[in-house]
């Protein structure tokens, strides 16, 4: 044991892997895309890359998605995660309180998981990967007081069930702290809550609250700030200062026309590669993982989205 410290001794994982003949599981649990183009494929593309990395290692993976709009399904396939009791497993809590469940569940059997994206603190978690969802929020109320001297905000959620979307409210509250803590605030927020776009009322509604409370900047608190673009484009809104998230096509398509100012991005990619790799570094490797793996808060205009080529 002195000769192995002196010498800092390593054993070869690749060799005792293949010595021992035995594979590595490892599941997904993550919200699946709308379309082709969809922000939750990005993940995916990073996590595929690292397990083929890793296939040497006997590494395999096996993927789940639920419906970003029902809970019932995020429990339904973290079930069947259950049932094949993988050897670790990377998910989205995109759900707060099913993801609670699944998480005890993990925990009797032992089964480490990684958070993408959204992060529940002090649930047990090896680590997180992705932006710090408050700090984000933070970054957003910055921008938009910056380039909007007056005039209400609007805060928008496209999204159902929020006093489950951990990763939203957290956006939320980083968005109003900002101008809570500023001095003669000339803003006043306002939020509102689209659970459907699906039935085109949802417009009517947006824009009798632009008219009615004088809203001069949107924040989008989730990837669907094009939303907001067809919106203004649709009904010839003019003058409106707006920051969403994510550079999907959609969103670049509104930015490029001036009817988005800034998004702000989190590298998902990279999100998926390092989720993968901290389950096997600790998995595998049997080393110790940092519990907090922030990523990059980016700030995308329409003079610089050309040179993010990897989030597109």
């Amino acid at each position: 044991m002195e000769i192995i410290g002196e010498l800092n001794y390593q054993p070869n994982i690749l060799a005792s892997t293949l010595a021992s003949k035995k594979s590595v599981l490892f599941a997904t649990l993550l919200p699946e895309p709308p379309s082709a183009e969809g922000y939750w494929n990005k993940p995916f593309i990073g996590i595929q890359k690292r397990i083929a990395e890793l296939s040497q290692y006997g590494v395999q993976i096996q993927t789940f998605s639920f419906n970003q709009a029902d809970s019932k399904s995020f429990a339904t396939e973290s079930k069947r995660i259950l049932e094949l009791q993988p050897d670790g497993v990377v998910m989205a809590p995109f759900f707060k309180k099913e993801a609670m469940q699944f998480i005890e569940e993990l925990g009797e059997l032992n089964i480490p998981f990684v958070f993408i994206d959204s992060e529940i603190k002090d649930a047990g978690q090896l680590s997180y990967i992705g932006q710090d969802s408050f700090q984000s929020g933070l970054v957003s109320g910055k921008l938009l007081d910056m380039i909007l001297p007056a005039g209400n905000i609007l805060v928008i959620h496209f999204a159902k069930e929020m006093d489950n979307q951990n990763h939203l409210i957290q956006r939320e509250k980083g968005f109003y702290h900002w101008f809570a803590k500023r001095e003669n605030n000339p803003h006043t927020l306002f939020t509102i809550e689209i659970p459907d776009t699906e039935d085109p009322k949802w417009m009517d509604q947006i824009s009798k609250k632009i008219e009615e409370d004088n809203i001069k900047g949107i924040f989008v608190t989730n990837s669907r700030v094009f939303n907001i673009g067809r919106l203004l484009e649709t009904r010839n809104i003019k003058d409106m200062m707006v920051i969403g998230h994510d550079l999907i096509k959609e969103n670049l398509e509104y930015l490029k026309k001036d009817f988005v100012q800034f998004l702000i991005c989190q590298r998902p990619e990279e999100q998926g590669y390092n989720a993968i790799n901290k389950l096997f570094r600790s998995v595998v490797q049997k080393r110790k993982i940092e519990e907090e793996n922030y990523t990059s808060i980016d700030i995308i205009t329409k003079e610089n989205a050309d040179y993010y080529k990897e989030f597109k």
